[in-house]
């Protein structure tokens, strides 16, 4: 499947902000087709893992603040849903 503009743009954003040693934006925008936030562009749901030294020694809440901030305007305006897994190494 071809990424599209928001999901490499997320990919960009959270490279540069958190130099992750593991990274994948999975588009789930298919299994959300027709429900509410499907804005028909296929590209409104994402899960997002990722894996950073940023992270040691941060709650998961304050984490997740991170993830969304480094996101910018993304989430609630181009994105409906957003799943985040970000761990620290060796968690």
């Amino acid at each position: 499947m071809t990424k599209g503009p928001v999901q490499t743009e997320m990919e960009a954003l959270l490279s540069a902000a958190f130099a992750p040693a593991h990274l994948a934006v999975i588009n789930d925008s298919g299994k959300h087709r027709g429900h509410t936030g499907d804005d028909g562009s296929g590209e409104s749901h994402f899960t997002i893992e990722i894996e950073s030294a940023a992270f040691a020694g941060v709650s998961r809440v304050a984490r997740q603040r991170m993830v969304n901030k480094a996101l910018g305007n993304l989430p609630g305006d181009r994105v409906h849903a957003l799943s985040i897994r970000a761990t620290a190494p060796g968690e």
